[in-house]
């Protein structure tokens, strides 16, 4: 090897490896914090897995969308001029040996340092995201043969009101506080 080409070599074995370890797949599941950089990964909290299968604006005429969009309060209907609903689309595994309940302190947080909580959904909406609902040992929600899981996205639906400056102050991060231990956890959203 000529004497350009081996730190040319090295050079990007380092920006490989560093590529690799920024992505989000490879984490410490015992540190305080999680931080997963990008939707489809895991963040592994506790005994439960988290993992974003999509997140996107929700348009309340479109005839999908008003469907998840079903079971709002009847308080929290309106938007603002400046608001838009917002859904990600969400998978919780329980590898533990008995049920467990999913987080209910769940947020997005945009670069302003705004935070944003989700809209509790009715319990009539059959793609709504509920902490109350405890998993099955060994399984994922939702599970299989639910509308959550028929659908393209394969989770349950968190629903959000976001301003159009949120959108804007983007990355937004996903914050979730862990149900069984004091982990917290930070997914970036690929919006």
């Amino acid at each position: 090897m000529s004497r350009l080409r081996r730190p040319l070599a090295v050079l990007a074995a380092l920006l490989v490896s560093g590529g690799l370890a920024a992505c989000g797949k490879h984490h410490d599941k015992d540190a305080k914090v999680q931080h997963i950089e990008g939707e489809g990964f895991y963040l592994s909290l506790g005994d439960l897995k988290y993992q974003v299968q999509g997140s996107r604006q929700l348009n309340p005429y479109d005839l999908q969308d008003k469907a998840l969009i079903a079971g709002v309060p009847p308080a929290e209907q309106g938007l603002e001029e400046n608001e838009v609903w917002f859904g990600i689309f969400l998978q919780v595994e329980n590898e533990a040996s008995r049920p467990l309940k999913p987080s209910g302190e769940i947020e997005i947080i945009d670069t302003q340092e705004d935070v944003f909580h989700p809209i509790d959904l009715k319990d009539t909406n059959p793609f709504a995201y509920e902490p109350s609902d405890p998993i099955p040992p060994g399984e994922i929600a939702p599970l299989p043969d639910t509308p959550a899981y028929n659908t393209a996205n394969q989770g349950l639906l968190v629903l959000f009101k976001l301003t159009l400056d949120a959108l804007d102050n983007r990355p937004l991060e996903l914050k979730i506080e862990s149900s069984t231990n004091d982990q917290t956890g930070i997914i970036d959203l690929d919006i």
